[in-house]
């Protein structure tokens, strides 16, 4: 699983939820970059969330890797309602209530108009295991979200949907799981190397 690259949004801290945000320039050079960093393996399909800024990384995947990518709608980012297109910071100030929800990540709060915790992740889990069953032994490349990535790995760890998040979630970095009727189980979380060598090599 890839998070997608870095959008604008991601920098000002903006919520981004269901709107869809283009990446940044840094954005298609990581999504180039993590492309590199997948040479070497093997791939027998691959999806995409459809929100552009996933849509955008898992293109310039697939032109690099060769393979075709499919949308699927069932691993977007949650929605976060009223907070969507706020930062946090003005969240804060707007909406102190969902904001103080937001922080302590109480699983049934959907911010008015949004999804709750429970209903994103349930959404989540439904939506890989879908696609596991369909590629029974097969490796998949999925291109998704932060919120997504941080479902898939309390799934795989056991962490409570509550815990405070203490784990980092990188744009464009690698994460490896196994999906299968044993259940879920993390290989390689946040792999970077590759966009730290992108780093090192591009000009001055």
């Amino acid at each position: 699983m890839v998070r997608h690259g870095e959008t604008d949004w991601n920098v000002e801290k903006r919520i981004q939820g269901h709107i869809d945000i283009s990446l940044n320039d840094a954005g298609l050079a990581q999504a180039d970059a993590a492309a590199a960093g997948l040479a070497g393996h093997e791939f027998h399909a691959a999806y995409s969330s459809d929100l552009d800024r996933a849509w955008q990384t898992a293109l310039a995947i697939g032109r690099r890797r060769g393979l075709a990518v499919r949308r699927a709608p069932g691993l977007r980012e949650r929605h976060y309602g009223v907070l969507q297109g706020l930062t946090t910071a003005e969240v804060a100030v707007r909406y102190p209530t969902a904001y103080a929800h937001y922080l302590a990540r109480t699983p049934d709060h959907n911010f008015k108009t949004g999804e709750s915790l429970v209903e994103f992740a349930a959404r989540i889990v439904a939506a890989i295991e879908a696609l596991a069953a369909e590629h029974p032994g097969e490796t998949v490349l999925l291109v998704s979200h932060g919120g997504v990535l941080d479902i898939c790995y309390r799934r795989a760890t056991g962490r409570d949907l509550m815990a405070p998040r203490d784990f980092a979630i990188p744009n464009a970095a690698l994460n490896w799981f196994e999906v299968g009727p044993d259940g879920w189980h993390l290989l390689t979380w946040a792999d970077r190397s590759h966009l730290l060598r992108s780093l090192e090599e591009s000009p001055e």
